[in-house]
């Protein structure tokens, strides 16, 4: 692949993907919104508090799709047909297996789950409860969504792919309005509109199979553990960045309380939803690049591969920049837009938050890329660690140190340092991966 063909689709990957990211992302910005709006400060709490299930949810099924979907596009590049089959099949058993556990969950563990999420007794627990059980019912509609995207998205097909998470994630805004406002059914009405955009997206995607444009196909084969821990040894980091934006919103939720008590939660909230928006744009970058980089890996056309990733951080970066200045100079309008009872001292809270959280964007951007980058080349071991260190092994520790010397602004610190720390690592294996591959190379020459 020329590097010109290799740009067009660079910039035809990335822009789908960052666009049917951010769609969404935007549903989980939608209930934010309104929720704030019909339901006030206690609907916002109790929605910030099941995010982290969400983000399980949600990372669960880009576990699978990007771990299969990496698979199976280096597969297809090498000539095997009936292994990238395989590995389609299995990703698809993988997913049930995984909604059966977010299944029994609903329905025999939602009230302790919700318990162990911060909620005390009272209408936020009740909320919460509501909300998080109904999540956790339409948990297979959720991880065949993301499953199929991944692979349609690496079956040359990117624009099917993106219009599917736009058209359910538009979806769940109008429908979010409908339920809420006009219908009256409070934050059963959000979760409803919610676990429609998936099933919306699904609907989208088959489109894929009617038009018989699928390379892909369900095989009669036995599961086998091998091809299991493959796909889920690819996707983990994927995973991982998904949990961890949960994992963070639960540790932050509960000093924050400490702190600054629901107010507190509720300014998070906004910053979490805006947050989810951004990370959502780097890894629409990221998935975007995912096939091409294991297209030309598979090829054996590594220059390509550094190629594409070049520009991918490249364009992370203007794009963070432009994000830190509309928060910058934007924190108080943001604020007001979920701020629906006007109350001062939340407002307050956001904007200081919203000026220092958002400091992490171009650390966090590369890490996300990096590991990513070292998922697409199967270099499993360092896409794990860059993802653990920013998920739980740096940043939960960081909370706690930095929380208790600063108290709120430590806890705003706490994401961009450790995202600084980590992109330092991720370098740090980039620069000796590749003086690796210069040495193989000038070897074999």
């Amino acid at each position: 692949m020329k590097k010109n063909s290799c740009l067009i689709d660079f910039f035809r990957y990335t822009s789908l993907n960052v666009i049917g990211m951010i769609g969404l992302s935007c549903y989980i910005l939608g209930d934010t919104f309104f929720v704030s709006k019909g339901l006030g400060a206690n609907g916002l709490t109790a929605l910030n508090l099941v995010i982290p299930v969400y983000s399980f949810m949600h990372g669960s099924g880009l576990m699978i799709g990007m771990g299969g979907g990496t698979k199976y596009v280096i597969q297809k590049s090498n000539g095997e047909n009936e292994n990238a089959n395989k590995t389609f099949t299995h990703s698809l058993m993988l997913a049930f297996i995984v909604a059966l556990v977010f299944l029994i969950a609903s329905l025999f563990f939602s009230g302790t789950i919700t318990s162990l999420l911060g909620a005390e007794d009272g209408i936020i627990f009740d909320m919460s409860k509501t909300y998080l059980k109904v999540l956790m019912m339409f948990s297979p509609a959720f991880l065949i969504n993301n499953l199929l995207i991944c692979f349609v998205r690496n079956d040359n097909s990117p624009t099917l792919s993106m219009t599917a998470m736009l058209t359910g994630s538009i979806s769940n805004i109008i429908l979010d309005w409908i339920f809420i406002f006009p219908c009256n059914m409070g934050i059963f009405g959000a979760v409803i509109a919610t676990c429609f955009s998936p099933i919306i997206s699904i609907a989208i995607l088959s489109v894929h199979f009617i038009r018989k444009k699928n390379q892909f196909h369900i095989v009669k084969c036995k599961p086998s553990g091998k091809i299991f821990l493959n796909i889920i040894s690819n996707g983990i980091p994927s995973l991982i960045t998904e949990v961890s934006s949960g994992i963070v919103i639960m540790i932050f939720n509960i000093i924050i309380l400490k702190i600054s008590g629901n107010l507190g939660v509720a300014a998070y909230g906004i910053i979490a939803n805006i947050s989810l928006v951004v990370i959502a744009i780097y890894n629409g970058i990221a998935q975007g690049i995912q096939p091409i980089i294991s297209r030309n890996y598979g090829q054996g056309n590594k220059k390509n591969v550094n190629f594409i990733l070049r520009y991918s951080i490249i364009t992370m970066l203007i794009i963070s920049v432009m994000v830190y200045l509309i928060v910058f100079f934007g924190a108080s309008g943001i604020t007001d837009i979920f701020n629906s009872e006007n109350n001062l001292i939340l407002k307050e809270i956001a904007i200081k938050g919203l000026k220092l959280y958002f400091i992490a964007c171009p650390f966090a951007g590369l890490n996300i890329i990096l590991s990513m980058y070292f998922t697409s080349t199967e270099t499993q071991r360092p896409a794990h660690i860059i993802s653990i260190l920013r998920g739980f092994i740096i940043i939960i520790p960081m909370t706690f140190l930095l929380s208790s010397l600063w108290e709120m602004k430590g806890v705003w610190s706490a994401f961009p340092v450790t995202e600084f720390l980590v992109s330092i690592i991720g370098i740090i294996f980039f620069f000796n991966l590749y003086k690796k591959s210069s040495k193989s190379t000038h070897n074999n020459i």
